[in-house]
């Protein structure tokens, strides 16, 4: 059986079905992220995958 994953877009994208945000899907303990303009193009991480470069961007103690 072929899991697909469930895109979810920010808020702060605006209406519609537009192409100009950045969209992310958990499957199978990843997180999946890709650009509404290239669907196609996905990067994969773990979740601490991704805090650390937010953390680092934010300043915010580890």
């Amino acid at each position: 059986m072929i899991t697909v994953p469930c895109w979810q877009r920010s808020s702060f994208s605006g209406p519609g079905d537009g192409n100009e945000c950045v969209e992310v899907a958990a499957l199978d303990g990843e997180l999946l992220i890709r650009e509404s303009a290239e669907p196609s193009r996905v990067l994969s991480t773990t979740r601490a995958g991704l805090t650390a470069p937010i953390r680092h961007v934010r300043k915010e103690p580890t």
